[in-house]
């Protein structure tokens, strides 16, 4: 806790008055132009792996980067109305869904249900994801545990991106659907390129 204090006071005399006007500004409106939508995984930081600042990014964070299918609903369902929230109200031009290297979630999608009996709430929520395994499991080649873990991270994204298309604003030109795969130990970024239908490195 003392480690939070100590940053707090240190952001707020040193970062607050560097952006003072700025948080002036961000007071009383937001007007981002990206919806992020990440893995809860502390090691994927927005902010810091796209050198944006407060106000510029609305996100999304859960456990695999994972968007449920549009529905409607009388569920609590957190995830749904943050992207219905910046699509329709806060009108952003761009949704990324980034999912990273080291994945545990995607990790745990290639687990056996029964594995995850002590953590309900997680099985529950990965079956969203259901159709991943079964995609890797026909594009593996000689089923490594590193291709495996590379191929789940990167069809979890497609299948996200693939929920997302449903969009009207997508549909009508007005939304930009992005997907990244970002890799913790190197800092690089692996964007889904739509035409040539595969990941290419950002550089």
């Amino acid at each position: 806790m003392d480690k939070l204090f100590k940053g707090y006071m240190k952001f707020r005399e040193e970062e607050f008055e560097k952006h003072r006007e700025l948080f002036k500004e961000l007071g009383r409106q937001q007007k981002p132009h990206t919806l992020f939508i990440g893995c809860s995984d502390s090691r994927v930081v927005p902010s810091l792996i796209t050198k944006t600042d407060p106000g510029e990014l609305f996100i999304v964070r859960n456990v695999a980067n994972i968007v449920p299918p549009y529905r409607r609903t009388e569920e609590y369902v957190a995830t749904t109305s943050a992207i219905e929230y910046a699509v329709q109200v806060l009108e952003v031009d761009t949704i990324v869904v980034c999912g990273h290297s080291n994945c545990g979630g995607c990790a745990a999608i290639n687990k056996d249900p029964g594995e995850l009996e002590h953590l309900p709430h997680v099985r529950k929520w990965l079956e969203v994801s259901r159709e991943v395994k079964g995609r890797v499991d026909r594009l593996v080649t000689d089923d490594s545990p590193e291709e495996r873990e590379w191929l789940t991270e990167r069809v979890n994204i497609l299948v996200q991106m693939k929920n997302l298309l449903t969009a009207e604003k997508y549909r009508d030109g007005k939304l930009q659907i992005c997907g990244w795969h970002y890799i913790i130990e190197t800092g690089e970024i692996y964007n889904f390129n739509d035409e040539a239908q595969h990941f290419e490195l950002l550089s």
